[in-house]
C-alpha cells in the first residue's frame, strides 16, 4: 500500500492557543485545509485526543455524534487518515497512529527515515550503473 503524507511548514501561531495550535499542526500535517473550511478534520483529531484517556478508539458513529455532523462527513475525512496512516482502525474504532501526536510524529519521522534509505541505495546503485563516483560521507 502507498501512503502519501504532505508535509508543509506554515507559520506556528504566535500566542499559545491549543485550539489555533491543533489548527497549525493538522495544516503542518496537510490536512485540515483547503476545501475544510468547517475544520471538520482538526475537530476530529481533537475528539480523539479528547477521548484517548478513557478510550484508545472510538467509533465513527460517536465522532459523528459528538461534532453533531454526518457519519459520511466523518468517514470521508477518516478515509483520508487511513490512508495516510495518521489514523487507523482497530475493529470499528478509529485510533490515532502510536496513540499520541507525539508519538505520531515520531512514526511519521521513522517512516521517512527509512523512505530515505531505500531512495539513498537506489540512487547510489543508479550512479554506479552510470558511473558516477560517490563522494564519502
Amino acid at each position: 500500500m502507498t501512503r502519501q503524507i504532505i508535509l508543509r511548514h506554515p507559520d506556528k501561531p504566535p500566542l499559545e492557543d491549543h485550539e489555533e495550535d491543533l489548527r497549525w499542526y493538522c495544516n503542518s500535517m496537510g490536512f485540515g485545509s483547503g476545501r475544510d473550511t468547517e475544520r471538520v478534520a482538526p475537530a476530529i483529531i481533537a475528539t480523539l485526543l479528547r477521548r484517548y484517556a478513557r478510550e484508545p478508539g472510538i467509533p465513527v458513529d460517536e465522532i459523528a455524534a459528538d461534532l453533531a455532523i454526518s457519519e459520511a462527513r466523518v468517514n470521508h475525512h477518516v478515509r483520508h487518515f487511513l490512508e495516510s496512516g495518521i489514523l487507523f482502525r482497530r475493529k470499528k474504532l478509529v485510533c490515532i497512529r502510536g496513540n499520541s501526536l507525539c508519538s505520531l510524529v515520531r512514526e511519521i519521522r521513522k517512516d521517512a527515515d527509512r523512505i530515505f534509505d531505500d531512495l539513498e541505495e537506489a540512487a547510489a546503485e543508479i550512479d554506479a550503473l552510470h558511473g558516477i563516483p560517490i563522494r564519502p560521507k
